[in-house]
């Protein structure tokens, strides 16, 4: 086999068992917050499942300087926010919900308002067991509310 060729081959090799890896996690009931005029930051929200496991490691969206995964929690009474140190485990075939009040995505330096009924443009980035990373682009309704079919979707 010519040098070229082996090249090609673990080329498609490691594309195929990335791809294999991106369908694994399955993203649902996806949306983020509408914003007001001159506010900085909002939040986005899905229910996240991987049959094998995974991590989600970053995100982006052209509509914020920065997206980060985060988690409010109660500590001694007081509920706080914080980014969660290199990212958020997805346990096999457990479904992980980013919701309002625990785990969610934070928007922050937005760039323009975010207004009811429009759409985002999101990447999530996940990483296997392995350290093989996979993108997920995604098209984020936005709105006040979860979307009505986000319940049926939480249904594992």
């Amino acid at each position: 086999m010519k040098p070229v060729s082996i090249v090609f081959a673990a080329s498609l090799a490691l594309g195929l068992s990335a791809s294999l890896f991106a369908q694994t996690v399955e993203v649902s009931g996806v949306w983020a917050r509408a914003t007001v005029p001159g506010q900085k930051a909002t939040g986005a929200f899905m229910h996240l499942m991987s049959k094998n496991g995974a991590r989600l490691v970053a995100a982006s969206t052209p509509v914020a300087g920065v997206a980060e995964v985060h988690e409010m929690k109660l500590e001694e009474g007081v509920m706080r926010m914080r980014a969660v140190p290199g990212g958020l485990e997805l346990p096999p075939g457990k479904m992980v919900e980013l919701k309002p009040g625990g785990y969610h995505l934070m928007l922050m330096d937005l760039k323009q308002p975010l207004q009811k009924e429009s759409t985002i443009a999101l990447t999530l980035v996940f990483q296997d067991a392995k350290g093989i990373e996979t993108r997920t682009e995604l098209k984020v309704p936005v709105g006040m509310q979860p979307p009505a079919d986000v319940g049926a979707a939480a249904k594992p």
